[in-house]
């Protein structure tokens, strides 16, 4: 007998026929004589619509009150999934996440797991039911219910999983597996039967929609076996089938293959450009900038200082759209005066494209390819920035999409073969 953790994501819930179909597949998984935990999404687009209602009544509500508004999204849908077990004849109970509990810090919006207790859990498996528990949130210390960002269902599943040493969590979505790049953006993409972890790490941090970043953290940091497979196939597929479907997440010294140059390509639009002109080039000027924006609670990602002429330099760096606003509030009213600087300049039109791959670590020339194939299409390139096996450039979002394509067909990603060097 295995545990294994199952996630399904909003599309995957969208209906009641889907959640239906979702019950046919962990009961059959059940009836394998495996213990199942299901973390399931809120349905699809109800979370949007629930923090909607919340702005069409104030533009700037509070945090803790949204996450008592969006936590209700996933506990719709446990409650959903049980009942639907239930009439299949499965025993199950759903979960809260602060009925478990899963104890988090009270970050509202951006809640970070610090523990679960699985006790409550085991109890309800070993009485042979299948235990759902609500994705996304969890409680802080003072008992408020709190919810850890977009796309944190794939966290839930990990960290529970990690914490019950489940033999593999699989998440389920809308697509197959983990592909070279977005097959929207590129027909000719090809799913991935392996990956490591660092790749869909950086792949997962760089803007592919597949898995959330936190979820690939907990996964890589905890030993947790992770695959990707779809919900939308049949679900009473052998489970035999179904366990070697998908896209397996492994660490490097598992895999058996030669592993190629470059493993896929990844893209955001969602980013944003904000750049501090005249600044005082000063020891201790790059914190005097970033240390407010970080104690706001905003990630920054690329990070460029120019050259220093006359004492003075321009500081750029890139954050989320969604904070854009906030950033750019924060830097005009309170940091530039503060250090000295001139305008502060923006840009939400831009848009980062990421090479990555493990076999970047021993090759030569990959960023050439990349830089001359840009250069060919006549795209221009407004910040790099790079680590051991990877590559990323800020472009203008309107050559987005044929950024990609290029890079893609450059780097032969739709072949199976390693790619040639450049």
């Amino acid at each position: 007998m295995s545990l294994i953790v199952q996630k399904y994501g909003g599309t995957s819930m969208g209906s009641v026929e889907r959640i239906q179909n979702v019950a046919r597949r962990v009961a059959k998984w059940h009836a394998a004589g495996h213990q199942v935990v299901v973390v399931p999404s809120a349905m699809s687009g109800e979370t949007n619509r629930l923090l909607g209602l919340a702005r069409e009544i104030s533009p700037t509500p509070d945090l803790r009150e949204l996450d008592m508004l969006a936590a209700t999204g996933e506990q719709a849908s446990s409650a959903l999934l049980a009942i639907a077990l239930m009439r299949q004849g499965v025993a199950a109970r759903s979960y809260a996440g602060w009925q478990v509990p899963v104890r988090t810090d009270s970050a509202y919006t951006k809640a970070r797991i610090r523990s679960i207790d699985d006790a409550r859990v085991r109890a309800d498996l070993d009485a042979g039911r299948v235990v759902i528990v609500t994705g996304f949130q969890g409680i802080d210390d003072e008992g408020n219910i709190t919810t850890l960002g977009r796309g944190g269902s794939d966290t839930s599943a990990v960290a529970v999983a990690a914490a019950m040493g489940a033999d593999e969590c699989l998440i389920f979505t809308d697509v197959d597996g983990v592909y070279t790049t977005d097959p929207r953006v590129v027909p000719e993409a090809r799913r991935m039967n392996v990956i490591s972890f660092e790749e869909m790490l950086e792949m997962a941090s760089l803007g592919s929609k597949v898995l959330q970043i936190r979820a690939v953290e907990f996964a890589g940091k905890y030993h947790v076996p992770l695959r990707v497979l779809s919900s939308l196939t049949d679900p009473l597929i052998p489970v035999e089938d179904e366990m070697h479907s998908g896209t397996l997440i492994t660490f490097e010294e598992d895999q058996k293959m030669e592993t190629a140059v470059v493993s896929g390509i990844a893209f955001s639009r969602d980013e944003a450009k904000i750049t501090l002109r005249n600044v005082p080039d000063t020891p201790g000027v790059a914190y005097s900038i970033l240390g407010p924006v970080a104690a706001a609670n905003i990630d920054v990602d690329m990070i460029l200082q120019n050259i220093s002429l006359q004492g003075m330099t321009d500081f750029s760096f890139t954050v989320n759209r969604n904070d854009f606003a906030r950033t750019l509030e924060l830097l005009r009213n309170q940091i530039a005066p503060a250090v000295g600087a001139g305008e502060v300049v923006s840009d939400d039109k831009v848009a980062k494209v990421s090479i990555v791959g493990i076999g970047m670590r021993s090759h030569v020339g990959v960023a050439s390819l990349m830089f001359r194939t840009l250069a060919e299409e006549g795209i221009n390139i407004q910040m790099i920035s790079t680590s051991e096996i990877k590559t990323s450039v800020l472009i203008n979002d309107k050559y987005m999409e044929l950024a990609v394509r290029a890079l893609h067909k450059a780097f032969e990603l739709d072949q199976e073969s390693v790619q040639p060097e450049a």
